[in-house]
């Protein structure tokens, strides 16, 4: 009789197994998932984040999983629209009841979804995305790993001024919120420096054509320009820029930090600079360790890996490596508690030790500087301090 009055007591108050239940775990599984740009101007680098990603996964499954859970990863497209990164977030949330979003792709689409997986306890971990709002303000549930565009920008701006004493600065930027990140982080590194940009210029998202900001950067006689671009616009930019005659040093970001911008420029992008945060991947890596990752990569998907390969392929096990630490008993909660104490190794990328704490959810804000020579990326520089 007492255990029947116990059972309907806690029948009656909702508290079946069920209830305890944490979304996106079960016995045997662990759902995560991540928000891609698969239709829209960054698709190449969500096709090889996405691969990378499941590298990782299916290795781990391969391994046994994560306290005996396999790894179940969602892909959604977004576009690289912030509406429908909102419906995509809402679908795995939703729908597909994710225990984590990881690796989603894009500044303004992350602002635009994020709320939604915070609202409802879901995980937000390691964007790929360098903007401060991946980790500000701090929110128990999300962390990010990679240097903001603003302190990449910062650092290597002055590094490079530094070492060519550049006199004349401008900027050339998307008008949005990745595009502001990177002319904040130039003007706060001329600051530093005593100066402040001779000329600023904008375009907006999807420009196919820079001949009136090129014109207006070469009337300014500048002698380095911010780049707060992506793919096309960046080879769009240096075209336009030696068809016009602006002979000056170009510095990017990670948003511009890929093959594609020698594969497609060619000559027209030589010398170009960039803020990055690990070394880019070849096949010809003088890592064995690298080497061997990148036939791997290759064997299971028919193309090279590239950085953004790399960043989904560490990303995902960075992750497993705080799931198998948090223990059996996974809820998000203990997941972000496991992460605030852990520290991550430089990977075999060359990538930053990346540091958590409750305070502190940005694993590491530093960059080196980076430039393509002889049709390939090289690192210049070690991790920039001030």
């Amino acid at each position: 009789m007492k255990q029947s009055i116990v059972v309907a007591a806690v029948i009656a108050l909702g508290a079946t197994p069920a209830a305890f239940a944490t979304q996106g775990v079960s016995k045997s599984e662990i759902v995560i998932g991540t928000s891609q740009d698969l239709s829209g101007p960054i698709v190449p680098f969500s096709k090889q984040a996405v691969n990378g990603m499941r590298m990782r996964v299916d290795e781990i499954n391969a391994q046994g999983g994560i306290n005996g859970r396999k790894l179940k990863l969602v892909v959604e497209d977004h576009g690289y629209d912030p509406k429908k990164a909102v419906l995509a977030a809402q679908k795995m949330v939703q729908r597909d009841k994710i225990f984590a979003s990881i690796g989603s792709i894009g500044t303004p689409t992350a602002v635009a979804s994020m709320p939604i997986f915070l609202d409802k306890d879901v995980l937000f971990l390691f964007p790929l995305s360098a903007a401060r709002q991946m980790y500000e303000p701090l929110h128990k549930l999300k962390f990010s790993f990679a240097a903001p565009y603003y302190d990449q920008m910062r650092a290597g701006l002055k590094k490079l001024v530094k070492d060519k004493g550049h006199k004349t600065v401008c900027a050339l930027y998307q008008d949005d919120d990745f595009g502001k990140e990177v002319f904040g982080g130039g003007e706060h590194g001329l600051k530093d420096s005593g100066m402040k940009y001779a000329e600023v210029t904008t375009f907006k998202r999807g420009a196919t054509d820079f001949s009136s900001q090129v014109a207006k950067l070469k009337g300014a006689g500048c002698q380095a320009v911010v780049m707060g671009t992506i793919i096309r616009e960046t080879i769009g930019t240096l075209v336009t820029a030696r068809k016009l005659g602006l002979n000056a040093d170009f510095i990017g970001t990670t948003a511009s930090y890929t093959h594609l911008i020698h594969a497609l420029g060619k000559g027209a992008v030589e010398g170009y600079y960039s803020a990055c945060t690990i070394n880019y991947p070849y096949a010809d890596d003088p890592s064995k360790n690298v080497r061997d990752w990148m036939a791997a990569y290759k064997q299971k998907f028919g193309v090279d890996g590239d950085i953004f390969a790399a960043y989904g392929y560490n990303m995902i096990g960075m992750f497993a490596t705080a799931a198998e630490k948090a223990g059996a008993s996974l809820t998000a909660e203990g997941f972000a508690a496991t992460l605030e104490k852990t520290t991550y190794p430089r990977d075999m990328f060359g990538g930053d030790e990346q540091t958590f704490t409750p305070t502190k959810h940005l694993g590491s804000n530093r960059a080196k500087l980076c430039q393509i020579q002889g049709g390939k990326w090289r690192s210049l520089t070690d991790y920039i301090t001030e």
